[in-house]
């Protein structure tokens, strides 16, 4: 049996083909042309409860340990690239691109999130929270309990994890501030440590879970 030939020209001389590769293209030049257009209507409009950006950079307001940053981002930057690189905050670390060690873990809306697969315009309207946002406000504030307790169990070596696996036991002890050792291992699975001190971390859990300070 004969196959159709789908290349065939009509009437008009124009092949199928040839009129879809050309329908897609206009269609895509259409769609960058008008984006930009399309973004700016939508961040301007106080009812859209859907946020659009355009391909190009855009300016937002991220919140961070409770101060204001007003931002420049492309939509594919992410939170740990605007942590680091836009505002100087270093605690959470580049260890990886898919948030397996979980060395970039902050908190946002007090839940646990890997910055480094994180796009910084999902922050918005959210309240970030970082390792720096657990050091003392004043000369005269104590630390937060977490960071104490870490330091009381020496629970740091190169202290590169530290900073992630301080935010990731932040939220998991409000979520369960007695939380037996089986469940500090289930609960922070996500978070390594390559110099090997989760004995060290779980007993500064512990001292934190069972009657000690508050987290």
């Amino acid at each position: 049996m004969d196959q159709p030939d789908h290349t065939s020209r009509g009437l008009s001389g124009v092949s199928r083909r040839e009129f879809l590769k050309g329908s897609g293209a206009a269609a895509a030049v259409t769609a960058l042309a008008t984006a930009p257009a399309v973004a700016e209507a939508a961040q301007k409009d106080p009812k859209s409860k859907t946020k659009v950006f355009g391909s190009g950079p855009t300016k937002v307001i991220l919140t961070i340990n409770g101060t204001s940053y007003e931002l420049k981002l492309q939509p594919r930057t992410t939170l740990l690239e605007v942590l680091r690189n836009q505002i100087g905050l270093t605690g959470a670390k580049p260890v990886d691109t898919d948030g397996s060690s979980g060395a970039s873990t902050v908190l946002v809306d007090n839940k646990p999130v890997n910055a480094s697969t994180t796009f910084a315009l999902a922050c918005l309207n959210r309240s970030i929270q970082t390792a720096e946002g657990l050091l003392p406000k004043k000369p005269q504030d104590p630390p937060d309990p977490v960071l104490l307790a870490f330091i009381a169990s020496d629970a740091s070596q190169c202290g590169f994890c530290t900073p992630g696996f301080v935010m990731a036991v932040k939220s998991f002890l409000q979520s369960n501030p007695r939380a037996t050792e089986e469940q500090v291992r289930k609960g922070l699975g996500g978070n390594l440590c390559r110099c090997g001190t989760y004995a060290n971390i779980i007993q500064a859990i512990g001292s934190l879970s069972k009657g000690g300070a508050r987290a």
